[in-house]
């Protein structure tokens, strides 16, 4: 049976799922009644139902971890503009990838 990954609709972990049954949105139970309670909170106010709010920590974090990433890609960079080994550029590139996961999630 085929595995696919998927990403959670309200933290944005990653879902691991067989191909057999509904497809799930949610990594626990605590996200999809966090998504809920957001769904709620929206109605009457005029914002769309996928819009995606975040508090001023969430938005801080979420830059965080895009400069995060960034740095790890001009690393890179400055490597193969040095001649770095295969090794070193596997590494960087390790790194640079845990950081760009990190980065999409929104929370």
């Amino acid at each position: 049976m085929s595995r696919r990954l998927l990403s959670c609709l309200w933290c944005g972990r990653e879902i691991v799922e067989s191909e057999a049954g509904r497809r799930r949105r949610y990594c626990r139970q605590s996200c999809r009644q966090r998504a809920y309670e957001h769904r709620n909170s929206l109605k009457g106010t005029g914002i769309p139902d996928d819009s995606v709010v975040l508090s001023a920590q969430e938005s801080a974090d979420l830059a965080d971890r895009w400069f995060a990433a960034r740095c790890a890609a001009e690393d890179v960079a400055t490597a193969i503009g040095e001649g770095a080994d295969t090794e070193e550029l596997k590494a960087l590139c390790t790194t640079l990838l845990t950081l760009t996961r990190e980065a999409e999630r929104l929370r």
